[in-house]
């Protein structure tokens, strides 16, 4: 057995990768309410079956959230890569207009429909296709690839991949592979930070006709919600190779992802989520509140972003702001050994260039590359994801299997 003939296995593996996310999709794990327990079980029968040489522990860290880690050994002691993906999905919402069973898998005209095929049992498919692949051919590579499924990436991640680098040692390695949803052509190796922050403003009440006589909250909430989008004017100090790979990206990727992504990714975005006050349209309102998603591209930390909230709220009368939830912009070097050798076999696989470029979204990859490990992230295309008649290709399914397997290969071989 030789890469070749290993490719070529790979390369014939479609029937697997399907038959694996039909039986992971018909199992429901909605976040919220986040119960991933008899999804986590379904992963581990499945590979026990697949890979009887696998070691499996399940690892329950709430009444609803269950993770899971299987691990195979290659000849000789290595390195360690790690599959890395999240069983919870977004909720199916029946009331949706959904033309296909939500959970039934069905296969049609090269489409794979369901919940969770997109985002991402989908992805888990395919890496566990690569993982049976390794195991079946340990001649060809040393050290260990483990696989882990987390519970909870929808809610953030705390209890799910957070917790299983914290606890479980195998859990961690020396790169990481996630196939959460995104392009077969675009390989991300970085994510943008953000920051949620909720403003709340108070006045005095009075009524419409006295504007005299009272304090309008909104009119102050909406002043302050001018000032924090003023936080779009911060430039970042990005390394010149995460500019130039979002350049370089952008004839592939911006057709995917739409146009304007390539500004998006290098820019700061603030997007207000949520907003309100008041309870007649003839009553000044003495309350308001706002939530607003601030999203920092790489080169611009949080520590900034918040300096300059700082700056142009504190002191404002009648305006409070609080935080609710903060995570830094976090990349892997795109020169990095475990990018190249993904682009290379994305490449060889779809038989035309593979772009590397950062992720406008936000993944459980933050969490690894928080604590310094090479991750990227490889996926296929999403269609209707949240929505009605999710689905994927079926191509890009076995594409996704592929180069997850070769570039494991590629890795722990070299």
């Amino acid at each position: 057995m030789n890469r070749t003939l290993f490719a070529a296995e790979a390369a014939a593996s479609a029937d697997r990768v399907i038959a694996l996310t039909r039986a992971l999709v018909a199992i429901p794990s909605p976040n919220p309410p986040g119960d991933v327990r008899a999804c986590a079980e379904t992963a581990a029968r499945l590979i026990q079956d697949l890979i009887p040489s696998a070691e499996i522990a399940l690892h329950p860290t709430s009444d609803q959230v269950t993770n899971f880690v299987a691990r195979v050994r290659g000849h000789a002691p290595g390195r360690r890569l790690v599959f890395n993906g999240h069983l919870d999905t977004y909720p199916v919402n029946e009331s949706l207009p959904w033309t296909v069973p939500p959970l039934g898998g069905l296969l049609r005209e090269g489409r794979l429909y369901g919940r969770g095929t997109a985002d991402m049992k989908g992805g888990i498919a395919a890496s566990i296709t690569a993982l049976s692949l390794l195991a079946a051919h340990p001649t060809l590579w040393r050290g260990e690839a483990v696989l882990t499924l987390a519970g909870d990436e929808e809610s953030m991640g705390p209890l799910g991949t957070k917790w299983l680098m914290d606890t479980i040692p195998e859990a961690t390695g020396d790169a990481v592979i996630i196939g959460d949803a995104g392009s077969p052509r675009v390989l991300r190796f970085g994510e943008k930070g953000f920051l949620w922050i909720e403003l709340e403003a108070t006045g005095r009440a009075s009524h419409g006709a006295h504007v005299h006589l009272g304090i309008n909250a909104l009119d102050r909430l909406c002043a302050a919600l001018d000032a924090v989008r003023t936080l779009r004017d911060l430039r970042p100090e990005a390394p010149p190779a995460v500019t130039a790979a979002i350049a370089a990206a952008r004839p592939i990727s911006e057709p995917l992802s739409g146009p304007g992504e390539a500004e998006v990714l290098g820019s700061v975005t603030v997007n207000i989520g949520r907003m309100e006050g008041g309870t007649s349209t003839n009553l000044v309102p003495a309350s308001a509140r706002a939530g607003i998603d601030i999203r920092l591209p790489v080169g611009l930390p949080c520590a900034t972003a918040e300096a300059a909230l700082a700056a142009t709220l504190n002191g404002r009368d009648g305006i409070a702001w609080r935080i609710l939830r903060r995570f830094e912009p976090n990349h892997t070097d795109p020169q990095h050994e475990l990018v190249r050798r993904a682009a290379a076999a994305a490449s060889e696989v779809l038989g035309s260039p593979c772009v590397v470029n950062m992720r406008v979204g936000g993944s459980d990859a933050r969490w690894f590359r928080m604590a310094g490990l090479p991750t990227i992230v490889y996926g296929p295309t999403p269609h209707n994801m949240g929505g009605a008649d999710e689905y994927v290709l079926v191509d890009e399914l076995l594409q996704v299997a592929q180069v997850h397997a070769l570039t494991a290969l590629d890795f722990l071989a070299a």
